[in-house]
């Protein structure tokens, strides 16, 4: 009879002497096809809005009904969450059979995973889609907050804060941050922005340092390169001065970009933003604020990024994750995803550049009066390094995270 203690005992020498789990080659496509069949994928990404929601379920839906690959959303309040559960089992020697399969992830998240080896790949240039996006002419799509992505993230959406405004309270939004100064002193308590760390209030801070700052190369650097405070100090007396005007006169934040949403359909704000350019444009749709509403970009541009996601190291189901990847840069689901009746996020596609059947994927009819006119976000502000999202953040925290 076999001695139960001694097979324990045994059990992890055995796991020792077996070989490390081979990782599919991303430039053999047919075996990648092959190996994802009935794999489960489990995708991390946040899950704080309805609308991301909803297409992460459709996306599920057609992984299923495309490959036989099931996509299990597990839905995140902080990316960074994740990040520490990969960093965890590498800790742990738990190095083939991780809990996450594949991350929406960009910034201060990517680069800490790249720095920590904690991310599989070059595999984001191997999958057939991503000819789709014309690197060459479209960087962005390999670049993640001046870092090189090298292959590590698949690029799947873009992002860029736009502002909108309730045009039967407000005649003349504000076209710039001194402007929104002003405009908050003269209309106490209707705008407000996200309390940090949330990813938009974060956004929102490095577009007021971008423009009130005299020393915005610094940001493209690392920020131990920098005199941190002396770059910073007009941002916290800019903050210094806007926050008695704010929402609950800046005693207290709203939670999330949804959160100020919110606040708009309640009528307790008359100006919000979005990191998403059709975030009201689908609300007014949804009925979840009034016709009146009216979206617009800053006079001298507004920051935007690209975002990704990127396959941990230890992934269980890297040809499933890689599968999944590659079908959200696919036309069909670029096209469901910038619709205005599913998400409203913009392309990572250069849609120029397709044929004609896959241009007509993307074509939506009439533009809805509460969205920004098609040139409207030519100028694009770049993301600052990540270090700096970071070193905002605990700044942030250290004056103002006590309420």
């Amino acid at each position: 009879m076999l001695n139960p203690r001694r097979f324990t005992l045994m059990a992890p020498l055995l796991a020792l002497a077996l070989p490390a789990v081979a990782a599919p080659d991303p430039g053999n496509w047919q075996d990648v096809l092959a190996e994802a069949e009935g794999q489960t994928v489990y995708w991390n990404a946040w899950g704080g809005d309805s609308r991301t929601n909803r297409y992460i379920d459709w996306v599920a839906k057609q992984m299923q009904a495309q490959h036989n690959v099931t996509v299990e959303h597990v839905k995140l309040d902080d990316t960074s969450s994740a990040v520490s559960r990969v960093l965890a089992e590498k800790q742990a020697g738990n190095d083939d059979d991780g809990s996450i399969d594949l991350i929406w992830i960009n910034g201060e998240n990517f680069a800490a995973m790249r720095d920590r080896d904690l991310l599989f790949g070059p595999f984001a240039e191997s999958l057939p889609n991503f000819a789709l996006t014309n690197a060459a002419e479209n960087p962005e799509v390999v670049t993640d907050f001046t870092l090189p992505t090298e292959g590590f993230e698949s690029p799947w959406g873009k992002a860029q804060i736009t502002f909108y405004y309730d045009a039967d309270q407000v005649d003349t939004p504000p076209q710039d941050m001194q402007a929104l100064l002003d405009w908050a002193r003269a209309n106490p308590g209707q705008f407000s922005y996200p309390k940090i760390p949330d990813f938009t209030g974060s956004t929102f801070l490095k577009q007021a340092l971008i423009e009130l700052t005299d020393q915005d190369e610094a940001l493209y650097q690392p920020v131990e390169e920098s005199d941190f405070e002396a770059v910073t100090a007009p941002l916290w007396a800019y903050l210094d001065a806007l926050h008695p005007h704010l929402w609950r006169s800046g005693r207290t934040f709203p939670d999330s970009g949804p959160n100020l949403r919110t606040l708009m359909s309640d009528g307790e704000l008359s100006l919000a933003f979005s990191f998403y350019p059709t975030d009201a444009a689908v609300a007014v749709r949804e009925y979840e604020l009034p016709e009146s509403v009216r979206s617009y970009v800053l006079d001298g541009g507004t920051l935007g990024n690209v975002h990704f996601v990127a396959i941990p190291y230890n992934s269980p189901h890297k040809a499933g994750a890689m599968i999944l990847a590659d079908f959200l840069m696919s036309p069909e689901a670029q096209a469901q995803k910038q619709s205005l009746a599913m998400w409203g996020d913009r392309s990572v596609l250069d849609i120029e550049s397709l044929d004609a059947e896959d241009q007509a994927l993307f074509e939506q009819g009439d533009r809805h009066p509460s969205e920004l006119p098609a040139d409207a976000l030519s100028n694009t502000l770049p993301e600052p390094h990540p270090s700096w999202m970071t070193a905002l953040q605990d700044a942030w925290l250290e004056r103002y995270g006590v309420n």
